[in-house]
């Protein structure tokens, strides 16, 4: 108990002595102020990044493998003109693989259109044109607000039915609701069957923006898309037991090369693209950004801590005087120790605190589609920092004062 009281008296004389030298104390924080915001702000930014282009990469699907001509490019040398003479996907590889993959919980075809006008009597827009099998929605999902999605009929048929995105509705029916009604898309009448939930503006839309998106079954987009050299993606999606998804990626790749008719010798002549591939190399990236914020930080507060270690000594410089009368009182080491190693901690913290404040603050400044929110992980890691900076430009202050003479300190002017 009298430790304890001791302790909060420490803390207690801290205080007193940061408030009696308030300019003092405001210009030593401010090298941990800064260090503290460089950090944080640059964990909060690469956080906030990270999770938008994950968001985005999950709207193209999880557990999945993309089947393409074109590998996805992340590094290394990409050797383009061997994969311009690769055949494309098609449509009858896509059945082939339906009818014979067993290693996939899900298998799909998709094409897209970019930049074609929608229209609604005067009300028109450029709209990018997904044209899928059924199976789509179980490799990605499709959040229809109103209305529902295809019917294995419509597929099938290659009805003129669409699934439109939320801008899309707005736009060519405004202040009504678009299921039922019609609308021209290359000169063909389609029904809308339903409409996509709101997503807003992100960082990056792989897969194009859902607002702006319309869908259409695949039979559809080929008959008004297809005319020349049809390049579709073959989607297949695995099961959660599957670890690593190899077990399909082989199978995929013996189903290609078998239809393919490629020799035991033969390079693959296609491409197998995850988006967890992509998820990766972004990774990389943020880890040297993180690296880069520590050590900018990192010298903020190596420039921070000598100037409250300076200061420390200057503030057991200024009161040996007091340190002799105290420990002649009957104060202990611990006791003198507390008082100057909580007065270092105290600034250093105060420092950090306003570096995470004015990150705070920046969550709140408009930086086009990124949205920037601090969590409470960095606010820990913000105020760790601080501390242990506190702690280590105090500690030896706190110990020269704590190991004084009291007879030769109470002599001292």
């Amino acid at each position: 108990m009298k430790f304890i009281r001791q302790t909060f008296e420490s803390f207690r004389f801290a205080w007193q002595a940061l408030q009696s030298n308030l300019t003092r104390t405001i210009l030593s924080l401010l090298g941990v102020t800064v260090g503290i915001f460089a950090i944080v702000a640059v964990f909060t930014i690469v956080d906030s990044l990270e999770r938008n282009i994950r968001e985005s990469l999950s709207s193209i699907g999880d557990k999945v493998i993309y089947v393409q001509k074109w590998p996805w490019g992340f590094g290394g040398e990409y050797q383009w003109w061997k994969y311009f003479q690769w055949p494309n996907p098609s449509y009858n590889e896509y059945k082939y693989l339906y009818d014979n993959l067993e290693s996939a919980s899900a298998v799909a075809i998709m094409d897209f259109k970019g930049a074609t006008t929608v229209k609604n009597g005067s009300n028109s827009m450029e709209a990018l044109i997904q044209g899928v099998s059924f199976e789509y929605n179980e490799i990605s999902d499709v959040p229809v607000e109103t209305g529902r999605y295809f019917s294995p009929i419509e597929t099938d048929a290659s009805r003129n039915v669409a699934i439109i995105g939320y801008e899309i509705g707005q736009t060519l029916f405004p202040n009504q609701d678009a299921v039922g009604k019609e609308f021209k898309l290359a000169g063909n009448r389609f029904t809308v069957i339903g409409v996509q939930e709101r997503k807003g503006e992100s960082l990056l839309d792989f897969g194009g923006n859902p607002d702006t998106k319309c869908i259409i079954p695949y039979g559809a987009f080929a008959k008004l898309f297809q005319s020349g050299r049809p390049d579709p993606d073959i989607v297949v999606k695995g099961y959660e037991n599957d670890e690593g998804m190899m077990e399909l990626e082989a199978e995929v790749v013996g189903l290609m090369r078998s239809r393919r008719g490629l020799k035991p010798r033969d390079e693959n002549n296609f491409s197998l693209n995850r988006p967890e591939a992509a998820a990766q190399a972004i990774s990389g990236l943020f880890v040297v950004l993180t690296v880069a914020g520590w050590v900018i930080g990192s010298f903020s507060i190596l420039v921070g801590g000598f100037g409250i270690a300076n200061i420390m000594f200057v503030s057991v410089k200024e009161r040996t005087n007091l340190i002799g009368i105290q420990k002649s009182l009957g104060a202990k080491n611990y006791f003198i120790l507390f008082q100057f190693l909580f007065e270092a901690v105290m600034l250093s913290l105060v420092g950090g605190l306003v570096g995470i404040l004015l990150v705070y603050l920046l969550t709140f400044m408009p930086l086009g589609t990124l949205t920037v929110t601090m969590s409470a992980g960095n606010i820990v890691l913000g105020l760790g920092v601080a501390s242990v900076i506190g702690v280590l430009s105090g500690i030896v202050p706190a110990m020269l004062a704590a190991r004084m003479d009291p007879v030769i300190a109470i002599r001292a002017k």
